[in-house]
């Protein structure tokens, strides 16, 4: 039986485990996809990079309404795709290159599952550690009713590799996924449907946001609200959906982004005494401990919030962890923001309005309108707003939330508040706000709350 020191499972964040201060010791490294994980290949990265072409098509198309007179000729679809991935695929390549050129670490470039406690069948090899991570990640979700029609599909994982835009794109889904492929996808020349089962888009966002971005959404898409696909038929380009109501969607093609599982279900975790959550999360505490002995996990496969900055934080705390078993670090609980790069971006840290009234939980809410500063003026943004919820006494921030051009960038003098524990008058007459910056629909916002 091969043994190691240290193997990780998934070369995502769980790479980044792994740095040169394991060079004492014997590692392995197990990787049966690309390298660098979602984030790299499937997830943050390329939908970003298409994202911005997205953008700046609709700029050109919006440039009339600010005097502009500009023509969109079209994407070209199959040269930014290939431009995309003609970046990242050499990065996921080196990446997998790079550590098998290292003499410490062993590279498996194929599936693992445990066999016992802290061993492992590795491709028909088997292979003990003293001490394992597991960071296998996550996959998209597929509903019976798509997998069950026999009929072709994309998710996430495949539709950003696609030939050409289809004619007719049907989401099915209204997370942060679909809202921002449907974007890429809109922007390309699709004409998009998209379908799910809540009575608005994002529904896991504020109230507000969720209700406005589903108002913007609807004048750009086909938007079926409270439904549910219960059948797939007709033939590949030319697709029948049927929803729960007896309505027909008819597409060239299918994008399913319902959400992402956790990898852990193919691992075999109970022959090694590794507890999972009724989700299939891998269960872990603070010190990101699984509940077996020398077993860690980080990333999708446990995490309640699968995001690539909380795997990244994770996954320093396991390696600081592992080399410093005597001085644990605890991945800790400061709040922890996200963004949806749609159009228009979406923004957000903390609670939400209906979380804190449902919790009992006092609060003030402020609110400002994008539209009410002088750059948003400029802009002549019609749409956009910064909302953030205090507690009425002390001015605490307790959540926060934007929809609006560079929403992602504006959250986070919010979030570096909330962590610091600054209060909404400490942030409005402390630091100077730069004027005319579209930040100052933030400094707005947190004003309305203490009036």
């Amino acid at each position: 039986m091969r043994h190691h020191d240290l193997l990780v499972i998934g070369a995502g964040s769980g790479n980044a485990v792994v740095d040169d201060s394991f060079a004492d010791l014997d590692v392995a490294i197990v990787e049966q996809d690309r390298f660098g994980g979602t984030c790299l290949n499937v997830g943050c990265i390329p939908t970003k990079m298409l994202v911005r072409a997205a953008d700046l098509a609709d700029d050109v198309a919006d440039s009339a309404r600010l005097d502009v007179d500009a023509e969109l000729r079209g994407i070209r679809w199959r040269d930014l795709r290939d431009r995309v991935f003609g970046r990242l695929d050499p990065l996921a390549r080196d990446g997998k290159t790079g550590r098998e050129d290292t003499p410490w670490i062993t590279v498996y470039d194929t599936h693992a599952r445990f066999t016992a406690p802290r061993t492992l069948d590795i491709g028909g090899t088997a292979v003990s550690a003293d001490r394992i991570v597991v960071a296998a990640g996550s996959r998209p979700m597929v509903p019976p009713p798509v997998t069950d029609s026999g009929l072709p599909y994309e998710t996430s994982d495949t539709v950003m590799r696609v030939d050409d835009p289809p004619r007719r794109l049907a989401v099915l889904g209204g997370g942060y996924i679909a809202a921002e492929l449907a974007h890429v996808f809109s922007s390309a020349g699709s004409a998009i449907t998209v379908i799910d089962m809540a009575d608005t888009l994002l529904a896991g966002q504020d109230v507000l946001v969720a209700r406005e971005f589903t108002e913007l959404a609807s004048k750009a898409w086909d938007v079926r609200l409270d439904r549910e696909v219960t059948a797939v038929s007709g033939a590949p380009g030319a697709l029948v959906l049927t929803l729960d109501d007896e309505s027909t969607v008819e597409a060239d093609m299918l994008l399913v982004a319902v959400g992402r599982v956790p990898n852990g279900d193919g691992l075999d975790l109970d022959t090694a005494g590794i507890d999972v959550h009724d989700d299939g999360r891998i269960v872990v505490d603070e010190y990101q401990r699984t509940t077996a002995d020398g077993v860690w996990a980080l990333g999708d496969v446990s995490t309640k919030v699968p995001l690539k900055h909380v795997a990244n934080r994770e996954a320093d705390v396991v390696r600081h962890n592992l080399r410093h078993p005597d001085d644990l670090h605890t991945t800790g609980d400061a709040p922890v923001p996200s963004a949806i790069f749609t159009s228009p971006q979406i923004a957000a840290v903390g609670a939400t309005e209906q979380e804190l009234t449902d919790s009992g939980t006092p609060f003030r809410v402020g609110l400002a309108r994008v539209c009410d500063v002088a750059y948003g003026w400029a802009m002549e943004d019609t749409t956009g707003f910064a909302k953030v919820l205090a507690d009425p006494g002390t001015g605490t921030l307790l959540g926060a939330h934007i929809l609006g051009p560079q929403a992602s960038t504006l959250i986070q003098p919010l979030v570096l508040a909330m962590t610091l524990e600054l209060d909404a008058l400490t942030l409005v007459e402390q630091p100077y706000w730069i004027h005319p910056a579209l930040s100052e629909v933030v400094k707005q916002a947190l004003k309305s709350a203490l009036s």
